[in-house]
């Protein structure tokens, strides 16, 4: 039986390859597609209606108009480093009430 690690290294290769499909790689659709439905909330409290472009120009180093899993996991780091620095705070602040 795999790990809760095991099993959300799992699910974040699962879920790019989904996205991604044979080709191996995901557009900017693909990347929009996949954040509408893996992240729903973060682009719902978004100001800015180009932060899914801001974000693919950030992946896309090489400007070739595809995001792989390299870039994907930098991604989902980035996303998972600040929803840790948020809940640190929110963690600090409930205990000084």
């Amino acid at each position: 039986m795999p790990s809760q690690m095991e099993h959300a290294m799992e699910t974040m290769m699962f879920t790019f390859h989904k996205f991604a499909g044979d080709k191996g790689y995901l557009t900017k659709e693909d990347l929009r597609v996949l954040m509408e439905k893996e992240f729903p909330g973060f682009l719902e409290n978004q100001k800015d209606p180009l932060a899914v472009d801001k974000i693919m120009k950030d992946l896309d180093q090489c400007r070739d108009g595809r995001v792989g899993f390299q870039s994907f996991f930098s991604l989902i780091a980035g996303l998972t480093i600040a929803c840790n620095d948020y809940f640190v705070v929110h963690m600090k602040q409930k205990g000084r009430k």
